[in-house]
């Protein structure tokens, strides 16, 4: 049985006052005469959060016209002015964490852990993009068409306005931490806030226009995807009214529509989507170790994470000593919800996932699995509270088995080998993230390289690699397109252009040479460079 906490009554953080929720509403960009709000639910009693403006498809519009116009003054200010309010950011984020980490708390439910752990990846993909954008973004010199003749330069551009649509269950992190690095690169940004965590936007935009950005280099807008993200994007009969690039965090179902839409426009798109990603527990792995980590890479944010493990496939060799050290740690874990440290897992943050958790579990129960552990929701604790939950005996035609559960739910599969193990692993559309244990790092190391995964932790769940902020994280197959953090989740904010200058005189024949005599020419040098070595 998991460890439970007794939950509190669940209220609005006393310092959200009715002013500071005026406050924050006029950095949603919608037209005056409108009236119209949206207000979400809060996870942890079932009561409304607060209201909140909501924009519509005209108002997008308006907002990407209003960033495009500030986008050139920002793009020509010197890097160390951009660098320096990102910097400013950092040090008020950690100044003032305990208001959004209330905030997140409030309005998607989980532990205060989890959410403290936005406040590290964000302040420290700050200090890494304001310290490190600028060699990203510098100019790259190459050689010429004509060695010595010919000088080139690729050099970086802003692409212009961005447009981001990031989701509810890390509402710091997955929308400020792609904005930043686009900020930097010098363009203006449209987000569009989750109906569900507006407010964790809505302060963070508050706090960055106290660190000195400009109001209209980066606006908010609130509404249903359906009204606001299509209109992020344009429509090719209405061509010039979307943005230049959309980077989008979500479900693969949506992303494939974001893709399609688009490609329509002719604009890139980043997109990070779904994971089923794969734990491997190999013969040699330190089995403590592994159980531990494997329970915080699978119950960190109540499982509501792209990157967490829903997989574990674990040698045959040392699968029961896994298993008992699995559901012992699981069954250690502190459940409920609270505003303090106590809880190691929150809520679940909405009626739908708490649905969709409970069909996985139950249909896997019914054609014949195990619960090890868990397996219930707790209404004692919360209306949206879950079980950590360790299923056994799943099969491909369970439901659980490789569709995206996106909870608190694993399951143990056995394997006889390692290439079965990896076999395994790579089963499934997604290809997001992936753990290897071993004591022979070398040899996890070969057959990580075999996973499909744009993310591979070795003795490591999931962590390692996404708190690396100088490597890319992203995904393969169904899992996205792009990377996030490192060079590639700057530059691709940017579009390369040459600048290429030539020497003497143009390129071609000069006057009064014979083209029969300069083709001549040119193919005695294909021969001396060829012979030199020279490309």
């Amino acid at each position: 049985m998991t460890t439970t906490v007794t939950a509190p009554p669940a209220v609005r953080p006393g310092w959200v006052t009715d002013e500071r929720l005026s406050g924050w509403h006029r950095w949603v960009f919608r037209d005056a005469a409108s009236t119209a709000t949206s207000t979400a639910t809060a996870p942890y009693d079932g009561t409304p959060t607060a209201a909140v403006p909501v924009s519509g498809a005209g108002d997008v519009a308006d907002a990407i016209a209003s960033a495009r116009k500030a986008q050139h003054a920002w793009s020509l200010l010197p890097w160390s002015t951009r660098a320096g309010i990102v910097l400013r950011f950092h040090d008020l984020l950690v100044e003032r964490q305990d208001e959004v980490i209330d905030l997140i708390q409030w309005e998607m439910g989980k532990a205060r852990f989890s959410a403290w752990q936005e406040i590290l990846q964000v302040a420290t993909i700050a200090r890494h993009y304001a310290r490190h954008g600028r060699h990203y973004l510098g100019d790259h010199k190459v050689r010429g068409a004509m060695p010595g003749l010919t000088k080139v330069r690729e050099v970086r551009v802003p692409k212009g306005v961005i447009g981001m649509i990031s989701p509810w269950n890390y509402p710091l992190y997955l929308a400020v931490g792609d904005v930043l690095p686009a900020l930097l690169a010098g363009n203006g940004v449209v987000s569009k806030a989750d109906s569900q965590t507006p407010l964790t936007l809505l302060w963070t935009r508050t706090l960055l226009a106290e660190a000195g950005l400009p109001r209209d280099i980066w606006h908010v807008v609130v509404g249903p995807g359906s009204v606001v993200g299509d209109a992020l994007i344009g429509s090719p009969d209405a061509p010039g009214t979307g943005v230049d690039h959309i980077c989008f965090t979500g479900s693969t179902a949506t992303g494939r529509h974001v893709g399609r839409r688009a490609g329509e426009m002719l604009i890139a798109a980043s997109l990070e989507l779904g994971g089923k990603n794969p734990l491997v527990v190999l013969a040699d792995a330190d089995v403590a170790k592994a159980a531990a980590g494997c329970v915080a890479a699978a119950f960190a944010n109540t499982g509501q994470m792209c990157i967490h493990i829903e997989r574990v496939i674990v040698h045959e060799d040392v699968y029961d000593e896994f298993r008992a050290a699995l559901v012992a740690a699981t069954e250690g874990l502190r459940l409920g919800q609270t505003f303090d440290y106590s809880v190691d897992v929150g809520s679940l943050a909405s009626p739908a996932q708490l649905e969709a958790v409970s069909s996985h579990v139950a249909s896997a129960v019914e054609a014949g699995a195990t619960v090890l552990t868990g397996g219930r929701s707790r209404p004692d604790l919360g209306p949206l509270v879950y079980e950590p939950t360790v299923l056994e005996g799943v099969t491909p035609d369970m439901p659980v088995c490789l569709e995206e559960t996106f909870g608190p739910v694993i399951s143990l599969y056995k394997a006889g080998t390692d290439h079965e193990a990896i076999t395994r692993a790579n089963e499934g559309r997604y290809g997001l993230s992936a753990s290897i244990w071993s004591r022979d790092t070398g040899t996890a190391a070969a057959l990580a390289q075999r996973i499909r995964a744009g993310s591979v932790n070795i003795n490591d769940g999931a962590a390692a690699a996404a708190g690396s902020i100088e490597a890319g994280m992203g995904g393969m197959g169904d899992s996205g397109l792009g990377r996030r953090h490192g060079a590639e989740g700057m530059r691709k904010y940017t579009e390369s252009q040459t600048v290429a200058t030539q020497r003497l005189v143009p390129l071609g024949p000069p006057a009064g040479m014979t083209l029969e005599r300069f083709v001549g020419l040119g193919n005695a040098q294909l021969r001396l460079l060829r012979r030199l070595r020279v490309r």
